[in-house]
């Protein structure tokens, strides 16, 4: 059984405290990884400053993109090890594990060309003054991140604060830590100083609260429940850091009787059931125009009915979720919806040779769910979508924005002008329109509103969340 330790100022560090690391397809222990507290992220942060001191903070932004390309080019050469360590660590099928690994490298490779485009202005002033601005990295970065896309998430988080110039300390998800690690050995292997990457890796109540606690921490970047991200911003706001938060969502696809169906059930059965529905982004409602309900539950039965979960490596539709306590949360939603009287309209199955220790969920459609039921208001984080009946815009528009979260939203019409009301009129961060790319796009800006967090990932708005702008105001005649 492999042993992995934290990772901090450049090489391995061992640990006497562990936690096993399970397999969620057959609920084995595969592996072990170290469990950090105050003492191991103390040393990462001392690590990280050291580097902002020596060499890296004396890089220029050419040299820093240059290695951002560098790991780039190593994360698709390792692609496939890194897509197996993924699967197996979160349970997803292996085809999006290798999705992920692209997509990984891809957010290096846009920040590494990104990293000396992010120029200052001159501001006209007064007669005989030059006011300049210039971006600077906040200094040593923390990084939270889930369980449910780990090397996607590092990529967009790691990647934009490296491409600033800052020095990271990643503290990974207990349920997923494999691939950060291999992430950070990789980063030392393309050229990156000591110091500047570091991974301690533990529980969210010991190394995570002790990240987010640190004098020594300048920003922090989370991705995860609204129940934490409460708790980041507390500790954060104790020492007057600024943070970006995502936290979660319960998305709306809304689909009016003009648009071309056919695509859209195609697209909101995958919007549910990709990563077994443990994606923030999920469209976990679909809002449907009450002449076309029927016709379109229908169809998004009949495919929920051919969907099969099972382990990760046979590649089937659909995993395991993460563990068992995530199994035991989803589950209890499809209880409650039982004991409530929903009407399950469609529901998939689990492999008949699937191992009996797997965290498996069979995909689920509830049909005709009122817009305040629970399952239409809460995060279930599973595959278990709601289908919901709506009359006319103005009260699809209502029903989209009558929840706590505002992340994503869908809206499927052939009427442009709809479209651009209901795009202005959602409250979220990110709104497709005939189509629902949840999560996709490493150029386009990402994040909440509401219970959704606040800040931007990913795209060039990333790169303003990880630095400072100062004014320079110069006299001189």
């Amino acid at each position: 059984m492999q042993t992995h330790g934290h990772w901090i100022n450049g090489r391995e560090v061992a640990a006497e405290r562990m936690i096993p690391v399970i397999n969620p397809s057959d609920g084995g222990v595969m592996a072990q990884i170290a469990r950090g507290g105050t003492a191991e992220i103390d040393a990462a942060v001392r690590a990280a400053q050291a580097a902002l001191d020596g060499p890296w903070g004396r890089l220029s932004a050419t040299e820093r993109g240059r290695l951002l390309g560098r790991l780039a080019a190593l994360i698709l050469r390792d692609a496939e090890a890194l897509a197996q360590a993924e699967s197996q660590d979160v349970g997803k099928p292996i085809r999006q594990a290798r999705a992920d690994a692209t997509a990984c490298a891809r957010y290096f490779e846009f920040y590494g060309g990104s990293a000396d485009k992010m120029h200052g202005d001159t501001i006209p002033y007064a007669d005989g003054m030059t006011v300049m601005t210039l971006w600077e990295p906040h200094g040593v970065t923390g990084h939270i991140v889930p369980w449910n896309y780990p090397m996607q998430i590092v990529g967009r988080s790691v990647g934009a604060a490296l491409a600033m110039g800052n020095a990271c300390v990643l503290k990974p998800a207990e349920d997923a830590s494999l691939s950060s690690l291999m992430l950070a050995r990789l980063a030392a292997e393309a050229g990156f100083p000591e110091g500047v990457w570091n991974v301690v890796t533990g529980l969210g109540e010991e190394a995570g609260a002790a990240l987010t606690a640190h004098p020594g921490i300048a920003h922090v970047s989370f991705t995860g429940s609204p129940e934490v991200g409460t708790l980041v911003q507390s500790a954060a706001a104790k020492h007057t850091i600024p943070v970006t938060l995502e936290l979660g969502g319960k998305s709306p696809q809304i689909v009016f009787q003009d648009a071309d169906l056919d695509t859209a059930a195609a697209t909101v059965m995958n919007g549910i059931i990709q990563n077994a529905g443990q994606t923030c982004s999920a469209g976990s409602r679909v809002l449907i125009q009450a002449p076309v309900f029927d016709r379109l539950v229908a169809d998004l039965s009949a495919r929920f009915g051919r969907l099969e979960a099972g382990p990760a490596e046979r590649d089937l539709d659909l995993g395991p979720v993460v563990n068992a306590d995530q199994q035991r949360r989803v589950k209890s939603f499809l209880q409650a919806a039982r004991a409530d009287g929903l009407s399950f309209a469609g529901q998939g199955r689990i492999a008949s040779n699937a191992p009996e220790g797997g965290f498996y969920v069979p995909p689920t459609l509830l049909a005709d769910v009122a817009p305040d039921h629970r399952l239409a208001q809460e995060e279930v984080f599973g595959p278990v979508l709601t289908a919901i009946r709506f009359s006319d815009e103005a009260e699809a528009l209502a029903i989209a924005n009558g929840t706590p979260f505002g992340l994503v939203a869908g809206v499927w019409t052939a009427d442009i002008g709809r479209a651009m009301r209901l795009s202005r009129g959602i409250r979220a961060g990110q709104v497709f329109i005939n189509n629902y790319g949840a999560g996709g796009g490493v150029e386009l800006p990402f994040g909440g509103v509401k219970r959704s967090g606040h800040g931007r990932e990913k795209g060039f708005a990333a790169l303003a969340g990880f630095a400072s702008l100062k004014t320079i105001a110069i006299r001189h005649g």
